[in-house]
């Protein structure tokens, strides 16, 4: 469960509106290059995604994007549909800053980012066709429940407001105009991805814009919702008449041919003609204790930050990258710090006189952290700083390995759902709400990436002390930390139990010796956390 980069940005970021799209790409922008560009490894982060990919002002900002989220940003391809390419491909990240007018087209941009894939790391492409796995949607067995479009003005799917009985898990709900069922498949995907991991096709013959309304229970509250729980697909099929299926069919994608993993050195001129920013900071905020029913709410605008009942010690989560969960990496915490409640409102102002103003997107995740450092430091007056302290880790462990040999030549990746076969258990299995398909995986990487991917019970890297040489092709499928008794931290005195919960959840330990023949040994060592040394109660007068 990603529960820092998921649900602690999603919670910030406003609710996205899903709409057909009028853009096309222009057949005729001539090929362009940055005036300068620095193009350097990613530095680690715990929770990594790729962040920015527009530009701000005269400086373009693309922050922890692997070579797959770069192709796709400069041709304006979906990421499935990057293919080929060597291993490396979704696990090797990037920085890329580079300079261009402050007037540049969105266009022009992508084809500046295209040749400098071309110039810095030798990428070179082509079009093909590939048989591949997609959600294909079809009209069902009887007549779709769909209503002709009344109003042709606008058009898009917008979230309902709809309340619930209090006990209940919420439904999602979309109401969704004016859509051509081609539109309507492609914001599926981005509406329902806990479900849908591949893209989905239009194949219902359906013609003209439709008026519906559609409502499903979110990937991860299926288990919590029992009976009342409905699956994406479900609800397509009862809701609309229309049938949506995983099916492997030929689709256009855009294949590598080769490309380098080492970009060429930066400009020996970089730092002059590229100067850094100074820190990104608030130019003004105001701070007052929330009222005492007051709901956490958080809403990111442009550059302006609204959040209401927010604790101090939610926003040093985010501002630091830590783990909510793991009660060892905040030292020094004083007790108000989950306890009082504030509205904050802050926003970095424009340059409202020059371009720059033409080109103001959403505040990327990097600045809006170091922004909100700014803030407590300035408003808080909090000191802190990392240290290196004994902390619960896991040794990963061979028992009686059951593991699969990979095709050295496939791609390095881990993703959350089903693979190429479409056999997903969390369907028919609702407490097995976890489901992890990875190939290409050296046992290194695995306990890299449970730390990601399986945050609620893994807080630190793990160590592999399997001694198994390779990579391997896996599936897991388990329950998440919430579901199977708790949440992190693991069992008592370590490693995986042999019971499982009586309510049929599958621990990440239990399941990694089950279906894998591993097992996470508790072990203590030291890892950085962050310790406070001082920080006000009380901010600063507005």
């Amino acid at each position: 469960m990603r529960l820092i980069a998921g649900i602690t940005l999603l919670v910030l970021l406003s609710v996205p509106v899903y709409s057909q799209s009028t853009e096309a790409p222009s057949a005729t922008q001539p090929a362009t290059a940055f005036d300068i560009a620095d193009v350097h490894v990613s530095p680690a982060r715990r929770f990594a995604f790729v962040d920015g990919g527009t530009l701000r002002g005269d400086r373009y900002v693309l922050r922890q994007a692997t070579m797959v989220d770069m192709i796709a940003a400069a041709y304006k391809e979906q990421a499935d549909n990057v293919q080929g390419g060597p291993s490396w491909l979704e696990t090797d990240r990037f920085d890329v800053f580079g300079k261009a007018p402050a007037s540049t087209p969105a266009d022009t941009v992508k084809l500046m980012l295209r040749s400098l894939l071309a110039d810095r790391f030798k990428l070179v492409v082509h079009n093909g066709s590939k048989p591949m796995p997609a959600f294909v949607l079809s009209v069902g067995g009887g007549k779709p429940k769909l209503k002709e479009a009344e109003d042709t003005a606008n058009s898009g799917c917008n979230p309902s407001q709809q309340t619930s009985d209090p006990g209940t898990v919420p439904y999602i709900f979309v109401s969704c105009r004016n859509m051509t069922m081609e539109a309507f498949a492609q914001a599926l995907h981005d509406m329902a991805g806990g479900y849908l991991t591949n893209i989905v096709v239009d194949s219902t013959g359906l013609k003209g814009s439709w008026d519906f309304d559609l409502k499903w229970t979110g990937r991860g509250d299926l288990a919590r919702a029992g009976a009342d729980g409905i699956s994406i697909f479900d609800a397509v099929d009862k809701q609309l008449g229309l049938k949506l299926e995983l099916k492997t069919a030929p689709r256009p994608v855009l294949i590598v041919d080769s490309v380098n993993e080492q970009p060429t050195a930066n400009p020996p001129d970089l730092e002059t003609k590229l100067p850094k920013l100074p820190p990104p900071q608030f130019d003004v905020s105001v701070i007052k204790p929330s009222k005492p029913d007051a709901q956490f709410n958080g809403r990111v605008d442009g550059g302006q930050v609204n959040v209401t009942a927010t604790t101090l010690k939610f926003l040093i989560n985010f501002a630091w990258d830590l783990n909510p969960n793991d009660k060892e990496e905040l030292v020094g915490a004083p007790g108000w710090l989950d306890s009082d409640h504030f509205d904050i409102m802050a926003k970095k102002l424009g340059d409202a006189s020059g371009s720059a103003a033409q080109n103001a997107p959403q505040m990327d995740e990097n600045d809006l952290k170091q922004m909100l450092r700014g803030l407590l430091r300035d408003r808080f007056k909090m000191q802190a700083h990392m240290e290196d302290r004994t902390v619960t880790a896991y040794n990963l462990v061979a028992v009686s390995p059951k593991l699969k040999k990979a095709d050295p030549s496939s791609r390095t990746r881990c993703i959350e759902g089903p693979g190429p076969d479409g056999k997903d258990p969390r369907i028919a299995f609702p407490v097995l709400n976890r489901l992890l398909t990875c190939q290409n995986m050296t046992m290194a990487q695995i306990g890299v990436k449970l730390q990601d991917l399986a945050s609620g019970y893994i807080y630190n890297p793990i160590l592999d002390t399997t001694g198994i040489p390779g990579s391997y092709d896996f599936t897991l499928s388990f329950s998440s930390a919430d579901l199977a008794g708790g949440v992190g931290g693991g069992p008592a005195g370590g490693g995986a139990t042999g019971a499982s919960d009586p309510n049929g959840a599958l621990s990440l330990f239990d399941a990694l010796t089950k279906e894998m023949g591993l097992k996470l040994e508790k072990v203590r060592r030291p890892a950085p956390v962050l310790v406070i040394d001082h920080i006000e109660e009380k901010p600063t007068e507005n």
